[in-house]
């Protein structure tokens, strides 16, 4: 639920200190876009796969997570959706305060267990809470009129979200939970809103930062989980790695990432079998107006090695991408440079070959020049010529300080100096698609795309084609 760059502006941001945001963004298309939705948990019932999640309710360019109710999505399909609409409120918990953070949903003897994350009026910042229904749509009620796990609960996490529960085949029933590098677990007991014994640190978790997913598979317990390390993420991003046991309680060992960083900087998966078909559900940035706090819930499909490993899910496109133009990309060979480029985004984001799904997309990285205005300038270099003639940009737009350009030019080396390349066509500023300008063909062994800001505005590049 809660990234390490967002712990951490947070704390400056509570010292008073000003602190520029960075970036949000996308990658598949969104069970809705009614809401923004987050922090998902899947249930399948019968032939009904339901998907649970909190509601983002932060304003464009806000900063700061603005969550106070869960809500309810049902298919029989997997592609269309039912917003069954606010399920669970804050307001439902008497003793809560603030914070519908991330939650799921367990059944037992023929009701439903609503687990989630938030702030209690009491001590401590985060606790977990338990709600039961009659029913996976409820109505929920409070089920145990104060927090299940909070500060003052021995053992606990340093910080008390996500709670993820399992129940496994002999009916003992699993929660785990955590944040800030601290995943915790424990036995329920056959009520389902009690702790059945001491609170354990699971062994084995490497790079855990948040967001626990429990469940098992042919006789092997599987915990998914978010992680923050170079090995699988920018930084102040977050991947989807998972780790095995043969026992619910571990030792695990790390398997590796099952999904890479998504548009948002959060991260958080849920993994389900239904219809035969086992699915990763997860959220990101893609809906628009989408951000780190405005996000989209999703599901892409999940496959499986015959050693029982899981495939690195392939995040499929959502709305506006498009398709890149055609011909031969001379920029996957050049070595780019720039003017300047922010330090927490990456130069390397303008060639690399992907396909943003919309202008938010930080999937592969983003070029940034925040907080440089007026024109700064993108370059590549060949170390022979190439014919060239056409360029696409594929403009970044982070809701932010990055904005669409005012403008651009396209510039070569003659051999003496920069020059406009000839006959070019408009140089366009559209988000969410590759601008294409066309001119007659060129040799060059340098190229130069020149960008003008808008007042008050930086601007940034996902992709710069140079094609023949």
């Amino acid at each position: 639920m809660r990234s390490l760059r967002t712990a951490v502006l947070g704390a400056l941001a509570a010292l008073g200190l000003v602190v520029a945001s960075a970036a949000p963004a996308p990658a598949a298309a969104p069970i809705t876009t009614s809401v923004y939705t987050a922090d998902p948990a899947a249930l399948v019932v019968g032939d009904t796969l339901y998907v649970y999640t909190g509601r983002d309710e932060a304003p464009a360019g806000g900063f700061g997570f603005v969550m106070r109710e869960w809500h309810a999505f049902s298919s029989t399909d997997a592609t269309t959706w039912t917003g069954h609409g606010a399920r669970l409120k804050i307001s439902d918990f008497p003793w809560a305060g603030a914070d519908a953070w991330a939650s799921e949903v367990e059944p037992r003897n023929g009701k439903y267990y609503w687990y989630t994350s938030i702030n209690g009026n009491g001590p401590g910042w985060m606790d977990i809470g338990v709600a039961v229904g009659d029913s996976p749509l409820g109505p929920f009620r409070d089920a145990k009129g104060g927090p299940l796990i909070s500060d003052s609960t021995p053992g606990s996490s340093p910080l008390n979200i996500d709670p993820t529960v399992f129940t496994d085949d002999d009916g003992q029933a699993y929660i785990y939970w955590g944040s800030y590098w601290g995943v915790r677990a424990a036995k329920l007991k056959p009520d389902m809103i009690n702790l059945d014994g001491p609170v354990v640190t699971p062994q084995g978790v490497t790079n855990f930062w948040e967001a626990p997913w429990m469940f098992k598979r042919g006789g092997t317990y599987y915990l998914a989980y978010a992680a923050n390390d170079s090995g699988c993420s920018q930084p102040n991003y977050a991947c989807i790695r998972y780790a095995t046991a043969n026992n619910p309680l571990g030792p695990w060992t790390e398997r590796g990432v099952v999904l890479d960083q998504v548009s948002s900087t959060t991260n958080h998966p849920a993994i389900v079998e239904f219809n035969g078909q086992w699915y990763m559900v997860y959220h990101n940035a893609a809906a628009p107006g989408g951000g780190d706090f405005r996000r989209s819930v999703t599901l892409d499909k999940l496959s499986w090695n015959a050693d029982g490993t899981m495939r690195k899910v392939v995040q499929t496109s959502g709305p506006g991408g498009g398709q890149p133009p055609a011909g031969t990309n001379h920029a996957l060979t050049a070595t780019a440079s720039t003017s300047y480029v922010s330090p927490w985004e990456t130069l390397a984001a303008v060639n690399d070959g992907h396909v943003p799904a919309n202008s938010a997309d930080r999937g592969h990285g983003a070029y940034g020049n925040w907080n440089h205005q007026g024109t700064e300038w993108l370059e590549y270099r060949w170390p022979s010529a190439q014919s060239v003639d056409k360029v696409a940009a594929y403009w970044f737009d982070d809701d932010q300080g990055i904005d669409l350009p005012s403008s651009c030019r396209v510039q070569y080396w003659n051999g003496g100096g920069y020059v406009d390349v000839p006959g070019q066509s408009a140089c366009g500023v559209a988000a969410n698609t590759y601008n294409v300008t066309t001119f007659p063909a060129i040799s060059t062994t340098r190229l130069r795309l020149n960008i003008t800001s808008r007042s008050g505005f930086s601007t940034g590049v996902l992709e710069w084609m140079a094609l023949s």
